[in-house]
């Protein structure tokens, strides 16, 4: 396997995770700065190309702008695809990149990190098979005022919502089903923190409110779904990113099944919500805006 980036999320996640799991051989990394691909304590490439002759399959830890056009060109070449989220910087990208994974026949997967989690997992396994008619949940971090990720430039363009709301959003759809509508969206000036409420299937409503410049140590996940059959919550997210890249790995190397989680269609199916949301906000703010 290769490894595509290497940026801080690559250094404290991938590389170690692959570097040591007993079903992958890491073959090397490549980055658009050798100096940092040089950090990862693994082989170099000089180009992109070489490493995906080298590989089976490609991890990739890059923009999300970025990350569609490299991991199409290695599925072209019948490579297998570990994804990050956003799968990519648009929807056309995102069905592109989808379409040619189905019809090179290679297996794929989404490191939607929290779905690998135990905590998550008994979260819907307890979630599982029963009626719920809302759900609520909130991600608040500190992680764009300072830190290793606050000078990520996709980051900061496309805030919480880009960069944690996919996290939030995977787990309202696994709860309520698909978004059917974007009923509100507004972002706050005063805390950067967005507020959604979204429609699904059967006219259940979602609400999520998303920030990473809220001052708070440790960051906070919470996901409350309520109804007829009572109130369950995830109200915690202790497992390190790290253990939960080793879990997914697990999966993505297990040919008897697909993967339970971080399936290709469902981070094509987030990044449709979040461009909806994005339209919303951009018509909210123009509402706004006439009023004054």
């Amino acid at each position: 396997m290769g490894l595509a980036g290497a940026g801080q999320w690559a250094l404290m996640t991938h590389a170690p995770a692959l570097a040591v799991h007993p079903g992958v051989e890491l073959v090397g990394v490549w980055a658009r700065d050798p100096a940092a691909a040089a950090q990862v304590g693994a082989p170099v490439f000089d180009t992109f190309g070489d490493l995906v002759a080298a590989s089976d399959a490609v991890a990739f830890a890059v923009p999300p702008e970025v990350q569609a056009e490299l991991a199409m060109f290695a599925v072209a070449r019948g490579r297998h695809v570990i994804l990050e989220k956003p799968v990519a910087g648009s929807m056309a990208d995102a069905v592109a990149l989808e379409r040619l994974v189905r019809e090179q026949g290679v297996r794929s997967i989404v490191f939607l990190a929290r779905r690998f989690a135990p905590e998550t997992r008994d979260f819907l396994d307890a979630a599982a098979g029963r009626e719920w008619a809302t759900a609520d949940a909130e991600w608040l971090s500190g992680a764009l005022l300072g830190g290793p990720f606050a000078a990520s430039p996709w980051r900061q363009r496309g805030g919480a919502l880009v960069d944690v709301g996919p996290h939030v959003l995977d787990l309202l759809i696994e709860l309520l089903g698909p978004v059917t509508d974007v009923l509100r969206a507004r972002r706050d000036a005063l805390s950067d923190a967005t507020k959604v409420m979204l429609e699904h299937a059967g006219q259940r409503v979602s609400t999520a409110t998303l920030s990473m410049r809220t001052p708070v140590m440790p960051s906070r996940l919470r996901v409350c779904a309520q109804g007829p059959s009572g109130v369950v919550e995830l109200a915690s997210r202790e497992t390190p990113a790290l253990e939960c890249y080793r879990a997914m790995l697990d999966e993505f190397l297990d040919r008897s099944a697909g993967p339970t989680a971080g399936s290709l269609r469902r981070g094509v199916e987030v990044l449709e919500v979040v461009e909806r949301i994005e339209q919303a906000l951009r018509a909210e703010q123009l509402a706004r805006e006439s009023l004054r």
